[in-house]
């Protein structure tokens, strides 16, 4: 099943950057072989939640994987990965610059193995630059590029982070997309290479609007709250039972706003007769506007705007969009059955295939369960494997 059924990846990441990377790619039918520490992945201790024990966050981020244990820091532990990257098309790794070097590691020396070898480092800051050695994590990465400067409610408040770690989450769809171009090329001539992305590139890409507006001016945005930097009105409104958001971002759904709220005169303000004015005077027209939604409750308001064609969607929470029947007509809530937990839930692949659909249907490792399993498919033999397991080079769990 999926695109990319036949490639191998050997995924040596923690937390969520990396493990993002992994998701999508063993969500598009790579056989993607988490190698955890023999204390495991640190998001198998982000408790609570749990599911009969089991790290809820774990087995979000980790689910369509097989999993080994090892300790790179033994001999071995790092020979054992060296064989499984003989035949590996893909390594992702999420250490400090100079770590897997240190261990003997390094894409120069595991090229020498694997020529085709595709070796994506995913860290805080890209492996070159003055921060190349920094470590990085999601909020220093939305502070630094910018992000936390533009969220917010308006200016003059604290800085805010985006909700989601939305710099883990991009680096890894980011890696993914880098990881699988590299992985074409590599069919085509042979040849791998190092693919390099960072937390902070990938929260800078966040900032497009905001940036060509600080580019072409000099001057920085700031927070808007929900609304948009370049199109007005095009935020959310109280309405008299919740939220509701308006996307009347061209004058076309501009005229049917106002027509659908009984306020053609708006068209006869000099303020509000083009989208320029509308959004120099944001705040005005948000206050006008305003004064019309509380009226009538969200679901009102939906039908009408549906029936007219004018974009608008609830503001849902969380749970409220896993129950929303597109989320599950999209078969973006899953379910797979854990060998400890049970049946699972997690989100889905976001992409649809017409002739290589995705499989969601792995559940995440147990800690070290497939160790046996991969090693002798490298053709370690059941006694080398009973040694190294004895020796604390590997580490397994048994369902």
């Amino acid at each position: 099943m999926g695109p990319l059924k036949g490639c191998r990846v050997l995924e040596l990441t923690h937390i969520m950057a990396g493990p993002t990377a992994g998701l999508m790619l063993a969500d598009l039918g790579a056989d993607v072989i988490k190698v955890e520490k023999l204390t495991g992945d640190d998001t198998r201790r982000f408790v609570p939640p749990q599911i009969e024990g089991q790290s809820a966050a774990f087995m979000m981020m980790n689910r369509n994987k097989r999993g080994i244990a090892l300790d790179l820091k033994t001999p071995g532990g790092a020979d054992a990965l060296r064989r499984l990257l003989k035949d590996a098309d893909v390594v992702i790794e999420n250490f400090r610059k100079g770590t897997m070097e240190r261990l003997g590691l390094g894409y120069e020396e595991l090229r020498k193995g694997n020529p085709g070898l595709i070796y994506c480092a995913v860290s805080g800051f890209g492996r070159t630059g003055p921060y190349a050695t920094r470590g990085g994590f999601d909020l220093i990465a939305q502070g630094m590029s910018g992000l936390m400067s533009i969220t917010g409610e308006g200016p003059g408040r604290a800085p805010v982070k985006v909700g989601a770690p939305v710099s883990d989450i991009t680096a890894g769809i980011v890696a993914a997309m880098a990881i699988a171009a590299a992985y074409a090329h590599k069919l085509r001539t042979g040849e791998g290479q190092v693919v390099d992305t960072s937390l902070y590139e990938a929260a800078i890409v966040q900032t497009y609007w905001q940036s060509a507006i600080g580019l072409a001016t000099g001057v920085a945005p700031g927070p808007l709250g929900s609304a948009h930097p370049l199109n007005a009105p095009y935020e959310a409104f109280a309405t008299a039972d919740g939220w509701i958001n308006v996307g009347a971002a061209n004058q076309a759904n501009w005229e049917r706003l106002i027509g659908l709220l009984g306020a053609g005169h708006l068209n006869d303000d000099p303020r509000f007769a083009t989208n320029e004015g509308r959004i120099t005077n944001r705040e005005a027209l948000a206050e006008v506007l305003g004064g019309y939604f509380p009226a009538r409750t969200t679901a009102h308001w939906l039908a009408a705007m549906e029936e007219i064609g004018l974009p608008a969607g609830p503001v849902l929470s969380v749970t409220e969009m896993h129950a929303d029947p597109q989320t599950r007509a999209r078969d973006m809530v899953i379910a797979t059955d854990h060998p400890v937990a049970g049946k699972v839930e997690a989100i889905g692949c976001p992409v649809k295939y017409s002739a290589t659909p995705a499989d969601t249907s792995r559940p995440a490792p147990l800690l070290g369960q497939h160790t046996r399993e991969v090693l002798a498919e490298a053709g370690f033999s059941a006694s080398e494997i009973d040694a190294m397991l004895a020796s604390g080079a590997v580490g397994e769990t048994v369902a």
